[in-house]
Formats: C-alpha cells, structure tokens, sequence
C-alpha cells in the first residue's frame, strides 16, 4: 500500500511484470497492482533478453511502470521507451550516470531492501543529484519499518558515522525456513522496542544530514552481485572440496557497480585445469556465484596479523582463464563480433574468435546486452539460451549464419543424367586448356618418396577406391547443347593402372619431366600415377592431376584418405559430390542470389584499376611466357615469433601481416599507392564440401592502398577490414568478375594483376602420411613453370615460416630476386 501511494498508482497503469516470481521483487510488482487496479503485463524472458524488441514491447503494450536492476536499465535507451512515466531501481547499488540518464522526464526511485524484510525497506525519489555526494543515497524508511544504523555495540550511531544497518517493523519475515540457528542469529530482539525483533542486514550505512541514508558495502564476506547476494565463503568451502586444489581465496574484483567479478586465487595441489574447476563448481553452486576468473598462484599472501593480503593478489587479466590459442577473425561477420565482445565486455586488448564470453568476465546481464547488440548490428535473433551453449565467437557466427536468410541452403544430389553443368571455376580452367592444349602449367603433380616394404597392388587398389569414391576422378569435359557440360563415367568405364617403372636414381627427374604431360580433358580419369622402384625398398610415388579436377585442398585430402584405405581404415561415405555442387552453384547465379557480391566487387574496382609498374629485368614478350624458376627462403623463428605476435596484438592473421608486407615492398618497388594483388581462397565455405574432391578455390583481388603517410599498424588495420569483406564475396568467380570490368585484355599479363601471394595451408604435411611399414618423404620437384610475373608462397612449418617464390623469367633474373627476398626480409624486420 506504501508503493500504491507513492508511486501514485491507478487503474490507468500498465505494470512489467519484470522479474521472475522466484525473485522477491515479483512480489511488489503483483501486489502494487492488485491493490491499484492497475493491469499486470507479463513478458517473455526471450524479449527481456533483447533489449531491442523489450523496448518495442514496451511502448506497444503501453506499459507505465518498470521496476528493474540498474544494470539493466542503464541498457535501455531513455528516448525510445515513450510509454514509461517510472522507472524503479532496486536490488544492487544505483550509480549517478543511471540518475542522470533517467530523472527529470520519468519519475525515478531508488529502492533498497533485503529479501527478509518483504522487498522494500528504503526508498527514495530521486528529482536531482547532490554535486558534493559521491554516491546516490537509498532514501528514507517506507511506511511501517523502522532503520536503525547500529554500532558493534548495538548502539544508535550519529549522523555521518557508518555502522550495520538494521531494520524493524511490519515487513520482516518470520526467519529462515529450518535454519532456527542462522535465525536467531539474523533476527534478534529489537533493543529499541520491546517484544519486538529487527533484522541485521550485513549492510554497511549511514544516515545523512538530510534525513536520507548512504549505503556503503558489505560488512561480512558477503556481497551483492547483479542483484544477488552472494557468501564468498561458501564459494571457497566448495573450491577447498575438490582435491586438487590446496588453498583458496575468492574476491571481488572491480570499482563499478556493474563491472563487479568474483575472483577465485587457488593453490594446487597438483595440475588441474579450470574448465575442470568450473565445472565442478557448476555442480554445487548457482551460476551466479560462480567465479569469472581463476588465478593460480604460488601461495596465499598474508598481512603481518595473519589475514588475507588482498591488497597483494595479482590483478585479473581478462585472458587469464581462456587457456586457448588466439585465433584471429576470419571475415566480416566474426570482426564485427569481436567489437561487440570487446564494448559489452569493456575490454581493450584483444579477443579471439575462440575465447568463451563467460571466462572473458561476462554475465547474465551482459549476455543480454550481447544478445542485444547481435540482433541490432547484425539483424540476427540470438536467444539467449544459445549464448551460454555457445559461447564463443566462432561458435555463435555459426549460429548467426544458420540464422541468416542465407544463400547457402543446403546443397543436395542431383538425379543421375547424361551430363552436368560445370562451375564457375570448371569454366575458367576449361577456357584456359581451350587455349593451349599442350600446356601443363595447370597440371597439380606431386611426388613422394616411400622407404620400406611396398605392397604395388595394394597401391594400386588404393587408388581404384580413390577413384570409385570421388566422382571428380573420373570426370571429363565436353561441350553438349551449346553449353560446356561434365560428364561423369561409372567406375567400370574408367580405365586405370600405374605406370610402373624400375631406373636408377640419376634418372628420376627426367623421369618425372616426361611424367608430367598435357591432359585430353575430354578423356577421364583426369588423374595418373606413377611408380619408380629405385632399389628394393626405396620408391617414388608419382601423382598428376588437371586443375579442372582438383585443388591444394584436394590433393591434401587424396594424400590423407589414400594413406586410411591402404592401411585398411574405412571412411565415411560422402553425401553429395563435386557435381552436385556444380548444378548448386549454377542455381545460385540463374536465380541471382549473389548480386549483393557482385555489388561489393564493382564497387571496389570502380574508377581507374591501377597496372602494377614494376621494373623487369627483360622486355615483357608479347605473349605471356609460363616459363619460370622457384627460389626459396626461410624467415627465422625469432622473426616468425614477433610476425605471429603482431597478429595477436592487432587482431588480425599472419595472412593479414603477411599481405600487407607484400603490399608495402611493391609500393617501394613502384612509387603505386594503389595496389592488387591476386590471393586464392578454398572456396569450401559450405560444410558439406570439406571432404569433396574437385575444384573450389577461387582467386581474389585484394585491393589495397600502401600510402606512404600511413603508419603499418593503420595500413595493416586495412588490409585487415578488406579482407574480411572479402572472403564474405568470394563467391563471384574471378573470371566473371573480369568479364564485368572495363579491363582491356592483354595476352602478354594476367587481367587485374600480376603479383600472387599465398598462406599456404592444404591440410597435407609429411604427418599425415603415414603407411604400414613404409616412411614417407616429400621429394623435391623441379619447377620450371611460372602462372604469374612473381608468385610469394609462403607455408609456416616448425615455427618458421618457409617463403618460395617463383617467378617468369621472362622477366626477371634470378639476382634481382635474390634481392627482392633480402627487401622483403628487411620489411619484416621492421614491422616486427
């Protein structure tokens, strides 16, 4: 009835129902309507957890009266929620910002009350703010309840003088349901009025000149979190039951009301690991009173009285507890998400797309807040259940990309028929042998040497099942109907052997030259092995494939799945095959469903597209020669260490790094300040396509401007964004992309570029090649083909990074190579 009146309540009154009837606010949020004749409004918690649809339901339900945490309304925009005339705070500690966003327009109170005492004991209106007053005062006594600021003594302390606070009167529960001990404890006889008891908060206060009182803290080991109050001690008795751990402390840590974090620093007894930890907290403990952070440390640090040195625990990093390796955004969608993280979080240094939000130092509330900025930046509905089973970035683009009208439906076989549509990428390699048929600069040949005991027709099989299980080995190339088609053979029309060869060792590169041949394209299976037996147990393994058929991604995944079905292993049957992602593709492009990509890349290369100007060794010829020669560099791991931790400090990748490198020696080279550069892409953004072999990767055109005025970290910044935006249109196809451009062929250059560079990354590395009773080897294969002006790959292998770049020379000597390594080296010295 207190409220009723003061708040001036009436049968006009739309009423949040707001907090959940386990939560004692409920209580006055029901009665204040019953007794008022107001209307109670009911909201699902889905909504509260979107601050967005919560502020439209509240101006669409006309809703009067709010009565929430301060955390949370300080998430409410003040100027959207028009229907509002009160706005009530209560259940933790009201800061001046939230006074100052609320009052004036609204009628805004201040409540403060313990469960035991039925809600609200303390209440204040607030119509302005004190500029000498560092806190906001919780008010004066309600109606019927009587405040007492007590002493040690129980004695009544003077104005101004903190002491416990303790409260009277008609609101106070009977105790605590059988717990009569911590009931005589909390609920003692009130000294003040006879047969009458009073209630001791635990709460530190004082009383103010103005008859209003202060809340200071805490005067126990409790404390009060988002609304809950918390015993830390119970904490640490839980901690102290798990075996491993030796000793424990748990604190608060954070100034701001809405910044606070549990802490628990921990002794081991011996190595255990904190998701055990918390996990075995979670069995015994609410959420809410499990820790944010856990810090490991040699000892408990004591003050000379023996009590807990806090002052000396270390302070919490927001990574402390994350145990994972950072791993940088990998496009548009997941940057934006870091950013989100980091403002909910109010974190400045990084955060990696595998970090959990929870261990970072969020909370329930922050979730919503975070469910909040995902629906409005990313237009996604995130439900809050979601975030605490998928707490991490990586996890929750995930979650975001199923939740998306996405174009990537999920791609199924196709009925069986004489013939396939071939895709985007089939199309480009298909026009490139049209035009030299006798070339094999897009053959993928790979050479490998085996020591041990060979079993050729068990290598032989192995293949054959190869080829049974991928459709792409034993597809060929037409044309049919005026349109460039596939067509895939039965295995019994398929026609494969090894061609098996006994030489000596001298001989074997020649051997391999002459190996590696033009493809009829025409004629399947677009793939041939080789076996040269040098001596007993010692072997080389040859493989070629056309580019049409296959990619880096492909081969590794041939190299891996051969060595399974040699040693017996059975794999998972594939669900669809390259052909029908080919018709998927198509699909797509016919009913236009990528033109927002298509967009993207016009506007990227609108106006004047920039010919990269470098100086060559010998005149271009006029038709472009695919001779070339390879040199090979390492970048040391002192180097690699400092590039990789760049990376983590900017957010970015060592592609990113790396690329942007490439960019800065160009434009030292050239005097350009507008530059492309040609990077490929997998291709393989579509689950189902992990394990398929065919051709997916796709050339990019990154597009970036190495001016000089620019500090590397701002360029690198860059280069980072348009990256990412990138990969989120990588599925315009190069050549398509071309088509649309105003580019003036030239046969004597590649369109857009003449400079590649490569992170290379196929999944295969001599690990994986592992055979019963043979050990495996990469052999080295003498390249003498050249695709561009110069090609930078680089490939990171034990904590070094192994750089190779070939060139056309055609147009550049090998000295003037030789010193383009060394510039380049010296770049990465100096961005490092």
């Amino acid at each position: 009835s207190h409220q009723k009146k003061e708040f001036d309540i009436n049968s006009q009154d739309n009423i949040l129902q707001f907090s959940s009837i386990c939560f004692d606010a409920s209580v006055e949020q029901i009665f204040i309507t019953v007794l008022s004749g107001a209307s109670l409004i009911m909201v699902n918690k889905n909504i509260i957890a979107d601050i967005e649809r919560f502020e439209n339901f509240i101006n669409e339900n006309q809703v009067t009266h709010i009565h929430s945490v301060p955390m949370f309304l300080n998430n409410l925009s003040n100027n959207k929620v028009v229907s509002l005339k009160r706005i009530i705070a209560g259940g933790d500690v009201c800061g001046r910002e939230l006074v100052k966003k609320w009052y004036g327009e609204y009628k805004f109170y201040n409540e403060y009350g313990p469960t035991e005492t039925t809600v609200t004991s303390i209440e204040m209106h607030i119509t302005g703010l004190d500029k000498n007053e560092n806190k906001v005062p919780i008010g004066k006594p309600i109606s019927n309840t009587q405040i007492y600021i007590l002493d040690n003594n129980n004695n009544i302390c003077p104005i101004g003088v903190i002491g416990e606070l303790c409260i009277g009167g008609d609101g106070l529960a009977r105790g605590y349901l059988n717990k009569p001990e911590l009931t005589n404890e909390k609920f003692i006889n009130n000294p003040f009025k006879r047969e009458k008891r009073m209630y001791k908060t635990g709460d530190l206060a004082r009383w103010l000149p103005d008859g209003n009182i202060e809340f200071i803290g805490r005067i126990d080991n409790q404390v009060k979190i988002r609304g809950f109050r918390i015993e830390l001690g119970e904490i640490e008795n839980q901690l102290q039951n798990i075996t491993e751990i030796k000793e424990t402390v748990v604190t608060v840590v954070g100034e701001e009301k809405d910044d606070k974090y549990i802490c628990a620093y921990f002794v081991k007894e011996r190595d255990i690991d904190i998701s055990y930890i918390r996990e075995e907290l979670s069995k015994v403990l609410p959420d809410y009173m499990i820790p944010s952070y856990f810090i490991e440390i040699d000892k408990i640090p004591l003050t000379s009285s023996g009590k807990v040195d806090k002052k000396s625990l270390p302070k919490p990093d927001r990574h402390i507890n994350t145990e994972v390796e950072y791993a940088a955004p990998r496009n548009e969608v997941e940057e934006k998400l870091v950013q989100i993280f980091k403002e909910v979080l109010n974190i400045e240094s990084r955060v990696g797309i595998k970090e959990n939000f929870f261990e970072l130092g969020g909370h329930s509330l922050k979730a919503t807040s975070l469910v909040s900025r995902i629906h409005k930046e990313l237009e996604v509905e995130i439900p809050l259940t979601e975030i605490y089973k998928s707490p991490t970035i990586e996890k929750i683009s995930k979650l975001i990309k199923v939740s998306q009208k996405s174009i990537y439906d999920e791609i199924k076989p196709v009925e069986k028929r004489k013939y396939y549509k071939i895709s985007a990428a089939q199309k480009r390699m298909y026009i490139i042998n049209q035009m030299d048929k006798d070339s094999t600069t897009y053959n993928m040949a790979g050479v490998l040497k085996l020591t041990g005991k060979l079993d050729r027709t068990r290598i032989e099989d192995t293949f054959k099942e190869l080829i049974n299980r991928h459709e792409s080995l034993r597809t060929s190339f037409t044309r049919a109907e005026e349109d460039l088609v596939q067509i895939v053979k039965e295995v019994s029309e398929v026609e494969f052997e090894i061609d098996y060869r006994q030489v000596n060792e001298e001989k074997v590169q020649d051997i391999v030259k002459t190996f590696i041949r033009p493809f009829d394209i025409s004629k399947a299976p677009l793939l041939r092995v080789g076996l040269i037996k040098i001596r007993e147990e010692e072997h080389i393994l040859m493989t070629d494939m056309h580019h049409i058929i296959s990619d880096g991604v492909s081969m590794g995944l041939i190299m891996k799945e051969f060595t399974k079905i040699y040693k017996g292993e059975k794999l998972e049957s594939l669900k669809i095959q390259y052909k029908d992602y080919a018709v998927w593709q198509n699909e797509l492009f016919e009913l236009g469903k990528i033109e927002n990509q298509e967009k993207y890349w016009l506007e990227t290369f609108k106006g004047e597209i920039p010919v990269l100007n470098m100086q060559t060794d010998y005149q271009r010829p006029a038709v472009q020669s695919h001779k070339g020669a390879s040199k090979d560099f390492i970048i040391n791991k002192e180097l690699t260490n400092k590039l990789n931790r760049l990376a983590r400090e900017t957010g970015s990748t060592l592609y990113m790094v790396l690329l942007s490198a490439v960019n800065v020696l160009l434009s030292k080279y050239t005097g350009q300040e507008d530059i492309v550069i040609g990077s490929p892409i997998a291709g393989r953004h579509h689950n189902d396509l992990t394990n398929i072999v065919g051709m997916f990767v796709n050339t990019l055109a990154m597009r970036n401007y190495p001016e000089a005025d620019k500090g590397f970290r701002e360029f690198l910044k860059e280069v980072k964004e348009n990256s990412l935006k990138a990969y989120d249109n990588q599925d315009i196809q190069f050549e398509e992309l071309v088509d649309k451009l105003p580019v003036k062929r030239d046969m004597s250059r590649n369109p857009l570029f003449d400079i590649m560079f490569i992170l290379q990354n196929t999944g295969m590395s001599e690990k994986n090649l592992d055979l019963e009773g043979l050990e495996m080897s990469t052999f080295d294969l003498e390249n003498e083909i050249a695709k561009f002006d110069i090609t930078i790959t680089a490939i990171e292998i034990d904590e070094e990074i192994s750089l190779n770049i070939n060139y056309a020379t055609s147009l550049y000597k090998e000295s003037t190579i030789e010193r383009l390594t060394d510039h380049f080296t010296n770049i990465l010295e100096e961005i490092s």
